[in-house]
């Protein structure tokens, strides 16, 4: 087994991980650490293919992958300042049950 294809079955579990997350639990600061780890595989899976070429790594995938960082960071700080706002509004971190 190859080093990326490694890096890609690892990218898959990170994934599938985080998807079990944000199904599965009702906490919001739960949800949104499960929607960080379904990011972190995305952004492996980009490395990961970038590392498939014959020549040597292509450089497009990783510029998306720190982007996407920067990205993902901004939206988690923006997430999370809405859980806390959510939480002064109704005193909860959890959403109501259906």
């Amino acid at each position: 087994m190859s080093l990326p294809m490694l890096y890609a079955l690892a990218a898959i579990a990170l994934f599938v991980l985080g998807l079990h997350g944000v199904l599965a639990y009702r906490h919001l600061l739960r949800k949104i650490l499960a929607l960080n780890i379904m990011g972190s595989g995305v952004f492996l899976l980009l490395v990961a293919l970038a590392e498939r070429a014959v020549d040597g790594p292509d450089p497009v995938p990783h510029a998306m992958v720190i982007t996407g960082i920067v990205v993902a960071i901004s939206a988690t700080a923006l997430a999370l300042a809405l859980l806390l706002r959510f939480q002064a509004l109704t005193g909860r971190t959890e959403l109501p049950e259906e």
